[in-house]
């Protein structure tokens, strides 16, 4: 049996309940190293913002419906 990370998982759930989007859709790109999120489906963005460290933030009708980032297993964030 594969073992998991019940902590990580924890975290991760208290984190994503402290977001205001209550739905959430991910993929994980591992060759492009890229994690895709989607607050809305289906979701087609008319705009886009690029941030200084390398996350796009898509919108449609000038609401956030996603986050795309770039280089995410190479990512830590402090706790």
């Amino acid at each position: 049996m594969a073992s998991i990370d019940v902590k990580a998982i924890l975290n991760l759930a208290s984190q994503l309940l402290s977001i205001p989007f209550k739905r959430i859709w991910y993929s994980y790109d591992e060759e492009a190293d890229v994690l895709y999120l989607n607050f809305k489906k289906p979701s087609h963005a008319d705009d886009s913002e690029l941030t200084d460290d390398d996350i796009l933030i898509r919108y449609e009708k000038g609401e956030v419906i996603g986050i795309t980032v770039l280089h995410a297993s190479k990512r830590k964030v402090a706790m």
